[in-house]
């Protein structure tokens, strides 16, 4: 009898120094401690943490880009009221307001229930465990993927790549993906891989190495492009933000000069230029 108490207990041993190496449980967030969530992960634990400070950006300071955010509002409003709608990957010129427009989207919708869940892309492999929390639940949830873009050799994109539309299981119905990103196709192309490309008569067919790469960004249903602003637009968007903010303007020459010179320096007419200007003007006001 002895033997079999000591062979248990080693066993029991065992077995807790292996649940230290396995990944813990992840606990179910309080779903009505907040509209936001970012998924955040440490050692082998995964959780849902919530953002209790939103950003309060509506849809009409989105300035200048009204076809984009019509596009993805149309799909998102089709979502929160339980009809189909599609995933989708917005790409394009930096500061251009594309992931502005999801958090507009979610203050707009939040009260209709749509939720978001931020994930970065090192935390993709999670994203089954993301999906399990939320079926079922009567929320509409987005997965926001901000800045996404794989380097070669890098495999986070398989386990997004079956949460879009490669897994055996069918799509939650209240689940869609946003992502924003600078690549159309979401990782690196090299014109060395354009020589594997096959030429059949007057056909051509594409490499492995390529159709991988397309197959990513091909499974989200909309595509939105965003580019650049021109001077007229710059200058509409820092009025706007200063205006938001409550600065005076009565100098408007002296304002467009300072504007200008300030997008200048920074060799960017975007919307984030804008915005940082507007902010400096602002405080010099005050």
């Amino acid at each position: 009898m002895e033997p079999l108490t000591i062979l248990i207990a080693r066993a029991e041993a065992l077995l807790a120094r292996l649940e230290a190496w396995l990944p813990a449980v992840p606990a179910a967030p309080q779903w009505t401690d907040a509209v936001a969530w970012r998924w955040r992960h440490r050692g082998n634990a995964g959780w849902l943490q919530p953002i209790t400070s939103l950003h309060p950006i509506c849809l009409d300071d989105l300035c200048d880009i009204d076809v984009q955010k019509e596009r993805v509002l149309i799909n998102t409003r089709q979502f929160v009221n339980g009809h189909t709608a599609n995933n989708v990957l917005l790409t394009g010129a930096r500061g251009t307001g594309k992931s502005s427009l999801i958090k507009a989207l979610l203050n707009e919708f939040s009260g209709q229930g749509l939720r978001v869940i931020e994930m970065d892309k090192d935390h993709l492999v999670d994203l089954p465990d993301v999906v399990d929390f939320i079926s079922g639940r009567p929320e509409r949830f987005i997965i926001f993927c901000d800045d996404l873009s794989f380097e070669s050799g890098e495999a986070h994109y398989k386990a997004l790549k079956s949460v879009l539309d490669g897994s055996l299981a069918a799509p939650s119905n209240n689940l869609l993906v946003y992502a924003t990103s600078n690549r159309r196709h979401l990782m690196p192309e090299y014109f060395a891989e354009n020589r594997d490309t096959a030429h059949m008569d007057d056909e051509i067919h594409p490499s492995e190495t390529v159709e991988e790469k397309i197959s990513l960004s091909d499974r989200f249903g909309i595509w939105v492009s965003f580019y650049p602003f021109d001077q007229e637009a710059y200058l509409h968007i820092a009025t706007h933000w200063a205006r938001t903010l409550g600065a005076a303007i009565p100098d408007p020459e002296l304002f467009r000069r300072e504007a200008l010179q300030w997008a200048l320096l920074r060799s960017s007419r975007s919307g984030r230029s804008a915005w940082h200007f507007a902010r400096d003007w602002a405080g010099r006001q005050s």
